[in-house]
């Protein structure tokens, strides 16, 4: 990637987090005109679309990647909530499914998928949902959690160690 690119990338994903929809959209056609297979610039630039309420113009972007990519989860899910905001409840509801077969740890799609099935008036299927956001919920955490002791185990052996180095 060159450096005009990458620079555009990077303002177009900075603008995106400032919530400057208008000026992310426009960095990232840049980086999609050198790069037209830039999978992350296609996902970003059609969130962004949708955040503008251009959810026609979304679709086009997550239909692109997932030609590039069909197992990008991500970009199913981002997709099926394109299609749901555009009245397509059953095409949103197969991409939350894709999306949870290709990555079954992904909570945002099951919250997703449970939200549209509250909508469908499904709430059975809506409450497995949550409750297995709840689960992923309490698994990220607990990860975090295990990580953070197993650091916090290691940074104090190590001082241990510079310890009885020092008092030698």
């Amino acid at each position: 990637m060159d450096s005009n690119t990458k620079e555009n990338f990077e303002n177009g994903m900075a603008a995106f987090v400032g919530q400057d929809y208008g000026t992310c959209i426009e960095h990232l056609t840049e980086v999609l005109r050198s790069d037209r297979s830039h999978k992350l610039a296609l996902v970003s630039r059609g969130a962004a679309f949708m955040r503008t309420g251009n959810h026609k113009t979304a679709l086009s972007d997550f239909d692109r990647v997932l030609e590039l990519d069909p197992n990008y989860a991500r970009a199913y899910h981002l997709r099926g909530l394109a299609r749901e905001l555009e009245g397509d409840d059953n095409g949103a509801l197969n991409d939350f499914n894709r999306a949870i077969e290709l990555k079954p740890d992904y909570g945002a799609a099951y919250h997703s998928r449970a939200t549209l099935h509250t909508k469908m008036g499904q709430t059975e299927r809506a409450t497995e949902d949550i409750r297995m956001v709840t689960h992923l919920t309490q698994q990220n955490i607990e990860t975090f959690a295990n990580e953070n002791n197993i650091w916090r185990s290691q940074h104090m052996h190590m001082e241990s160690m510079m310890e009885s180095e020092l008092n030698r």
